[in-house]
């Protein structure tokens, strides 16, 4: 975790996002916080004019914008490319790999379940699961759904040997903040078994269908093949043409076997995944593919979406009325965005799913993603004010990015960005 780099950061700042701009060059304003604190998120006009030299310093080929004001979808803008060995610009119906990004819209999907009492989020988890690849451990037995939700299942964010290396904990449960997406995946699997469905199969009947956002997706098609953009190196990163594409390779690499057995890649729940393996392993690149997790749908980092698309899940977690009635309930809303642990000198707290931050202008709620160093997104709301904005990009330094467009949007210098 990183701190502050001075004790006088937090008073700086809100001395800073009080300042008025007006009297400031153009370049200046451009990047400087908002005069109304409870103005619109939707980016300035200045600062949409300074983002393609942006992109073009930090070598980030696309982005994409979405904002939400009174709990609805606002304004979009996507800028650049989505390949840049091909240069076809981004439109409306680009899908972007939102990396971690993806385990907010999980946790939706996990805490409309509870609501209907399908899962408790205080159960232990092996008393509904237990994959195949855990390890033997006594606390294995501690861990709920809600230590997965607030990372503090005590379990690695990824093994380094999937194929050879046994799951379990580094800590014990409760005690600590240890992001995993290993856990969300184990919780992934639970769902699997408790709802009968695929991750996709349920995201799209409880969440995707019902809230419009019908280019949202865990797996891989060919249309959204066709519509994803690439990922693409670090500015700084030395390397000639497209870096490698995981997802991607991974799953073109099980289309086929999909396609000979009539079952899509949506559809496919751990055991399909298993019994692929062998022969995906066939047609793919040595290394690639070396467990079924590698050719399922993945809770934590595989959903890809449009930004229009993410910004309409985000309008579900601000304050909003009426709600319809597969919304979660409004105390389970809140609850989300309750701090669930509390560890002592953190900076930002962990609710259900997503990063919680105290700021000058009130409290927010956020969630960075990062895939294969090729992917950069961030996404935070303001729950009471009932807006919101989230920025995808398809570059290993999108977060140079991605931070400038938050703070030029909200005025906010995030602790977020750098945690």
């Amino acid at each position: 975790m990183a701190h502050p780099p001075f004790p006088g950061r937090r008073r700086f700042l809100a001395a800073t996002a009080a300042l008025c701009v007006a009297g400031a060059l153009p370049w200046q304003r451009a990047f400087a916080a908002p005069c109304r604190p409870d103005g619109p998120w939707i980016p300035g006009d200045d600062f949409l004019a300074e983002l393609p030299r942006l992109m073009q310093a930090f070598a980030v080929p696309g982005v994409g914008i979405a904002v939400v004001e009174d709990s609805a979808l606002a304004w979009s803008r996507v800028f650049g490319v989505g390949n840049v060995e091909t240069a076809a610009p981004l439109d409306a119906r680009t899908v972007f790999e939102t990396a971690s990004l993806s385990k907010p819209v999980f946790a939706y999907l996990v805490m409309q379940l509870a609501d209907q009492g399908v899962i408790d989020l205080d159960h232990p988890l092996v008393d509904y699961h237990r994959p195949v690849y855990l390890g033997e451990h006594p606390w294995l037995a501690r861990i709920t759904a809600r230590d997965v939700l607030r990372h503090s299942t005590g379990l690695p964010n990824w093994r380094a040997a999937p194929a050879t290396e046994k799951l379990v904990p580094l800590a014990e449960p409760g005690t600590r903040i240890d992001y995993s997406g290993e856990a969300f995946v184990w919780l992934q699997l639970v769902l699997e078994k408790l709802t009968g469905q695929s991750l996709d199969e349920a995201m799209q009947a409880r969440l995707f269908g019902p809230a419009g956002m019908r280019d949202s997706s865990y797996t891989w098609n060919a249309d959204l093949a066709a519509r994803s953009v690439f990922g693409h190196r670090a500015h700084d990163e030395p390397g000639e043409g497209l870096p490698p594409q995981m997802f991607r390779e991974q799953w073109n690499a099980a289309l086929p076997v999909a396609e000979h057995w009539g079952k899509p890649l949506s559809a496919w729940k751990y055991e399909d995944a298993e019994r692929a393996l062998p022969e995906v392993m066939k047609r793919a690149r040595p290394g690639l593919v070396t467990v079924p997790g590698d050719l399922l749908a993945n809770a934590a980092a595989s959903l890809r979406c449009t930004v229009q698309d993410y910004a309409r899940f985000l309008a579900r977690m601000v304050q909003r009325q009426p709600r319809a009635d597969w919304e979660v309930a409004e105390a389970t809303r809140q609850a989300m965005l309750t701090p669930q642990i509390r560890v002592p000198g953190r900076w930002t707290e962990k609710g259900l799913g997503w990063n919680l931050e105290s700021t000058p202008a009130g409290p927010v709620f956020c969630h960075a993603g990062s895939n294969g160093g090729i992917f950069k997104n961030f996404v935070v709301g303001d729950a009471r004010r009932r807006r919101g904005i989230v920025v995808l990009t398809n570059g290993g330094s999108g977060g140079f990015v991605y931070q400038r467009v938050v703070r030029a949007a909200t005025g906010l210098d995030l602790l977020s960005h750098d945690v």
